[in-house]
């Protein structure tokens, strides 16, 4: 890897760290230029009407019960119903005493009762199907939907297309990937992830940031210096592969120097009171983000509840240590995520911004029906709810149903490939479309016969 900060000549991408911020590939927050979307809109594969739209993927790492949230069951035996009281709400349906801040924004939102997948219920098999659509199986690496979503359309602006906060996932205990890259599309397409906390005092974005070492006319010096080598080396220029370094390098130079870019990341931009509404913790402050971020012109983002399930209290409500229990989730987890998720969703639409700005919360799977013996409740992927807002999603309602006990979809089974079909078809891309798969081959967006949730639209 060409590297245009260090005083060596080149090395390897083995080692490089992040702050090596003009390395050539270093960032993948690069996508199609201008001339390349207007020819896709020509040829329909882009909506041009709906170029406007943005997502929000909230992904719960840790997978929320869908008996103690969304999808309550008090009619149910107590080892069933668990300790929560339904609640009423501004749409037609209840949630739990938990999450009193959905209640309030209900009419903005919509439930899907009625998800599951098939995979193992492992952590990171559950994270690649329900970003991708998709299961990880002979060792083909799907792209992350924001991935897709900058291959069709790339970025509007100086910022990314897509962008993780407040970093991408660690470990999930299956050795597998976690959905959070640009797969077979190449590195390219990974997303620019913050790898900062937002919430803390000194927050600053690492990569909006050239090392110390390094001044301005030093940066501007090699950059000129780089461009009057490429210009002898018209053999090389030539090459996919250098037309590709040749991106990167100006992605991240271009960031970088980007005063919209800088503009966009700076939460002291925010009163206080906005930034306490939000709440002062990495989650709230991620939400508060990600909606300045889609201000700015960033077309996708994805908000990870959590980093991993390993080490920190998180919505993996199996009863015992090192895993969180159902008063953690009660006094730490649902009041953090509920006041984020609200603030979220009525900054949106308060600002004008939740019609055109899709907000969805997934998991990889929900929990099991009945409270085991540590009081908890552990994997089950059969039956799960996501929530959807803005984007043309119409508010208020419940999609689908479970059974008595929350454990099998009986109306209207959704899988994660109509849910990534969904979040398209906001976007305005056309399911049909398709991109370069394994081995150049083309692929499609979805699968064959895969549609979006109609009903949500409805």
């Amino acid at each position: 890897m060409l590297n245009l900060t260090s005083r060596g000549t080149s090395h390897t991408c083995n080692g490089t760290k992040r702050r090596d911020f003009l390395q050539i590939g270093t960032l993948g927050a690069i996508g199609l230029g201008l001339p390349e979307f207007l020819a896709a809109a020509e040829r329909g594969i882009v909506d041009p009407s709906k170029d406007k739209r943005s997502c929000i993927m909230i992904f719960n790492l840790g997978a929320p019960s869908q008996l103690d949230t969304f999808d309550m069951k008090p009619e149910a035996p107590a080892e069933v119903r668990g300790p929560f009281k339904p609640i009423s709400t501004r749409g037609d349906f209840q949630v739990s005493e938990i999450l009193p801040g959905h209640a309030e924004v209900a009419d903005k939102f919509s439930i899907v009762r009625s998800c599951y997948h098939t995979a193992a219920a492992v952590h990171d098999a559950g994270w690649q199907m329900l970003q991708t659509g998709r299961q990880f199986t002979g060792g083909v690496n799907y792209p992350h939907a924001g991935a897709v979503l900058q291959y069709m359309k790339g970025r509007r602006s100086d910022l990314p297309a897509h962008v993780v906060l407040p970093e991408t996932m660690g470990r999930g205990g299956g050795n597998l990937p976690n959905g959070q890259s640009g797969g077979f599309l190449g590195k390219a397409y990974d997303p620019f992830a913050l790898m900062a906390d937002p919430s803390q005092p000194n927050f600053k974005v690492p990569d909006l940031l050239p090392p110390q070492t390094l001044g301005d006319v030093r940066i501007d010096r090699r950059r000129r210096m780089r461009a009057a080598i490429e210009s002898r080396m018209a053999e090389l220029e030539a090459t996919e592969s250098a037309k590709m370094l040749d991106k990167n390098f100006e992605a991240a130079y271009r960031l970088m120097n980007s005063p919209q870019a800088r503009e966009a990341f700076d939460l002291t931009k925010e009163s206080t009171a906005v930034r306490e509404r939000y709440g002062m913790n990495r989650f709230g402050q991620c939400c508060l983000l990600s909606r300045r971020l889609v201000e700015a012109g960033v077309r996708f983002v994805t908000i990870n509840t959590f980093l991993t399930v390993f080490g920190e209290i998180t919505w993996d409500i199996h009863g015992s240590k090192p895993f969180t229990t159902i008063d953690g989730m009660k006094n730490i987890v649902a009041p953090m995520y509920d006041q984020g998720y609200s603030a979220l969703i009525e900054d949106l639409d308060q600002r004008g911004l939740l019609g055109d700005t899709m907000v969805c919360g997934l998991a990889e799977f929900g929990r099991t029906p009945k409270v085991n013996p540590a009081g908890g409740r552990d994997h089950w992927p059969q039956c799960f709810s996501c929530t959807f807002a803005g984007g043309g999603v119409q508010g208020g309602r419940a999609i689908g149903a479970s059974d008595p006990i929350g454990a099998v979809p009986v109306d209207r089974p959704t899988s994660p490939g109509e849910i990534i079909a969904t979040i398209f078809k906001s976007l305005g891309l056309d399911l049909h479309a398709e991109m370069p798969g394994p081995g150049g081959r083309p692929f499609p967006l979805v699968d064959f016969g895969v549609r979006e949730i109609k009903e949500l639209f409805a």
